[in-house]
């Protein structure tokens, strides 16, 4: 997405790395549980978790949190969509294992995409198959070569191998 909007794709990569990392101490509250749960500003919570890194290091990891929270950059709003992008096809898996009630969180999902380039992915997911999507990513790989095993000098099955015309020397090389 990033290189679709003309973003740096490096630092909304890093941007969607740090973004939820609150959640090993917080959990992930769904929207439809932040009426009734108050958890501390993702902020608050990722100065305590970067508390023994180098300062530098805290300090990077601090600044990426709070522009991912305040979302004026255009890397933070693609993080964003990024996130939500993944809420959505993670329904429409859902959705083609069977499960029906998925309909309404691939609908808020896509509503809260705010970037054509999200919207134009959002909307590919939702008229392609999940397995259809398997299926040209396992054929765009290349064939696996065959590999052949390379007997070293310290491998006990390579000494004295019966039938071998080699002399030892010339097997190890």
């Amino acid at each position: 997405m990033a290189v679709m909007e003309g973003a740096d794709p490096a630092k909304t990569a890093v941007l969607c790395l740090f973004h939820d990392t609150q959640e090993t101490r917080i959990g992930d509250v769904p929207s439809v549980g932040k009426a009734y749960v108050v958890t501390a500003p993702n902020p608050e919570v990722t100065t305590d978790q970067v508390a023994g890194f180098p300062a530098e290091a805290g300090q990077a990891v601090r600044g990426l949190v709070e522009e991912y929270e305040a979302r004026e950059s255009l890397e933070a709003r693609l993080a964003k969509d990024a996130d939500k992008l993944e809420c959505l096809i993670q329904a429409r898996e859902y959705q083609a294992q069977g499960h029906e009630d998925v309909p309404p969180w691939i609908e808020t999902s896509a509503a809260a995409l705010q970037s054509p380039s999200a919207r134009q992915l959002a909307e590919a997911c939702q008229q392609v198959p999940p397995r259809q999507w398997w299926k040209a990513f396992v054929e765009s790989y290349p064939k696996p070569l065959k590999v052949t095993r390379r007997r070293s000098a310290h491998d006990p099955s390579d000494q004295d191998r019966p039938g071998s015309s080699e002399p030892e020397e010339a097997r190890r090389a």
